[in-house]
């Protein structure tokens, strides 16, 4: 399973891993999760690079989960972005989302089998979320101190960001968590820009939430 990694690294795959993630590939077939964003009606040349990352990963025995963003989507990502996202309609928002897994079938197996690639819509636990409940175990565990320091934030500090974006990183935190316990999902890719919410998701697992 070492080999995988290696092959990742020699095609430029990896510029940033977390910890022996070396040594949990070599254990055998994990479960790897990457998240869509659903704001755009069709999959975009940036999507590439993780599809393929996660196209690797079958290949090589592995599960791939296909995350979609039916209720982050909601909020808006604000990584990159100058100013706020607009706000789409739900209908829009699943209509994406159908239109980008049936152009995702063509680089992924869905398919019967150990290793077929499961598709999830983070909408299904986001959006039932109680806000109570969430402040209470999910908020708790992140000072506003770091989450100020993230990329993310910083580069809309001059700008401003609105606090439904500023939560951006704890609901992909929440969510991060529900699938590590839900599927038994143990690795993740993501872009350099959201590093900031792989890692608060590492420190949610690390929390029990």
């Amino acid at each position: 399973m070492t080999d995988l990694l290696k092959e990742l690294e020699w095609r430029g795959f990896v510029q940033e891993a977390t910890p022996r993630i070396d040594a949990h590939l070599a254990q055998g077939p994990v479960t790897l999760y990457c998240g869509f964003d659903l704001t755009a009606p069709s999959l975009q040349l940036g999507n590439l690079l993780p599809l393929m990352l996660l196209r690797h990963f079958q290949r090589h025995g592995h599960k791939p989960i296909v995350l979609m963003g039916g209720g982050t989507s909601l909020i808006g990502d604000p990584s990159g972005k100058r100013a706020e996202r607009p706000l789409l309609p739900k209908e829009q928002i699943r209509e994406h989302l159908q239109r980008q897994r049936d152009q995702m079938a063509r680089f992924l197996d869905f398919g019967p089998g150990a290793s077929a690639a499961l598709l999830l819509d983070n909408a299904k636990w986001l959006v039932e979320q109680r806000l109570t409940d969430f402040l209470r175990d999910v908020g708790k565990h992140f000072t506003v101190n770091v989450m100020l320091q993230k990329e993310s934030v910083q580069g809309r500090m001059e700008a401003g960001i609105s606090y439904t974006e500023f939560s951006y990183m704890l609901l992909q935190a929440f969510g991060c968590c529900k699938r590590s316990t839900s599927c038994t999902c143990s690795a993740r890719s993501t872009a350099r820009c959201r590093w900031a919410a792989a890692i608060s998701g590492a420190t949610s697992r690390r929390a029990r939430i």
